[in-house]
């Protein structure tokens, strides 16, 4: 649970996303948080208090002069009780008055008068998030110092396409898990590889190997929590796009290795999760090989590129991870690679301990020896990566 203990005050105001907002507070309380709903007068037209107290297990404030506040201080206490104030949906109204700092509601005068950080998640029709009024609340917002999520763009309740949908819960989630992770790697550009390569045969038969591609995807996203700008290069997975960050699709080694050099010079940080194939067919065919053509089909292998050594040996190239998973000897052979590759961190693992799950285990070897980590979900070992390479780098 990423938000364990985390105080947040969620505030809705009206709209049609004020629906969303009901599964945000499930999913906030999922990943550990203490959440308080304050609602807008407008909020209640959508969503009843009764489904967020129920929700979040807690009576919902609507009235800045609550009499179940002794002090009838509803807008003071509430805030300087939270860690956070999330404003989601933020109507146009509610940002038009935050921008001004007006105060005639529970909600904007909880805002006014707040010393924790605000986050809020715009939600309107996209005319009204394009008008130039809206436009200047929101630059106002900004540099006051307070985060806008989205808005996102897609069909709207009025049947309208454009601008103006607020994120949907999962992608609000991300934004606040990444907001509270501390900026290790602040202005740092990492590339990342993640998954498998396909080295064709034939035009549906294909060489590659059993990589998911969750210690990638679960390490891009670390890295773009820890304030990183994150560009992903991604064989084919069964994931979709990760928040926040920049993926590249691409299939077999040739391409990902066009894409990683294309980019590694502009990068400070390079780590090479995937499992690239080390060989491809060289007279692979353009059509299906048909068995009754007689034979046995010979193949010819030729080896691919090493992405890693290459970045490596990069001219003030990026600092380089890379990984090994072993079937046995992790330590031995990891720190073997580790030199042979002239990197200065490798991540290993054994096969058996978990590639392709959920749940692996990493021993890390660098210059000062090794750093054996213990076993977890892929998301935390993620996170203990990137901290070990913020402070090998300096950025610790």
């Amino acid at each position: 649970m990423e938000l364990q203990g985390k105080r947040i005050v969620l505030g809705v105001t009206g709209g049609i996303a004020a629906y969303k907002a009901a599964e945000l507070v499930r999913l906030l309380g999922k990943q550990g948080a203490d959440v308080q709903v304050a609602m807008t007068a407008a909020a209640t037209h959508f969503v009843t208090a009764t489904t967020f107290q129920a929700l979040s297990g807690k009576p919902v404030f609507t009235d800045q002069w609550d009499a179940r506040m002794p002090n009838a201080m509803a807008h003071i206490d509430l805030s300087r009780q939270a860690d956070l104030i999330l404003v989601a949906p933020a109507s146009a109204d509610f940002l038009a008055r935050a921008a001004h700092g007006l105060a005639d509601d529970l909600l904007t005068t909880m805002v006014l008068a707040r010393d924790c950080p605000l986050l809020v998640a715009p939600a309107m029709n996209r005319q009204m998030w394009e008008s130039p009024a809206t436009q200047r609340n929101v630059a106002q917002l900004q540099a006051d110092g307070i985060g806008i999520l989205g808005p996102a763009s897609g069909e709207q309740a009025c049947g309208e396409v454009g601008a103006g949908r607020m994120l949907e819960p999962e992608e609000i989630i991300e934004e606040v898990i990444a907001f509270f992770a501390p900026k290790l790697l602040a202005g740092r550009k990492v590339l990342i590889t993640a998954g498998p390569t396909f080295e064709a045969i034939d035009a549906v038969r294909g060489i590659t190997n059993l990589s998911s591609g969750r210690m990638g995807y679960a390490v891009a996203r670390a890295a773009r929590q820890a304030g990183a700008a994150v560009t992903l290069v991604s064989g084919p997975v069964g994931f979709g796009p990760l928040q926040g960050v920049d993926r590249i699709d691409v299939r077999s080694a040739l391409d990902m290795h066009a894409a990683v050099m294309a980019r590694a010079a502009q990068a400070d940080i390079f780590i090479a999760v995937a499992a690239v194939a080390d060989y491809r067919v060289a007279n692979a065919a353009a059509h299906k090989l048909k068995k009754d053509a007689g034979g046995v089909p010979q193949i010819e292998l030729i080896e691919n590129p090493d992405i890693l050594a290459e970045v490596a040996a990069l001219k003030d190239g990026p600092f380089c991870v890379g990984f090994a998973a072993e079937s046995c000897n992790l330590e031995e052979y990891a720190q073997a690679k580790r030199r042979r590759k002239n990197i200065p961190l490798i991540a290993g693992n054994l096969i058996q301990d978990g590639f392709g799950g959920e749940v692996n285990r990493l021993v890390l070897c660098d210059d000062k020896g090794t750093h054996p980590l213990t076993p977890a979900p892929k998301s935390v070992l993620a996170r203990q990566l990137v901290e070990h390479v913020a402070r090998l780098t300096g950025a610790a």
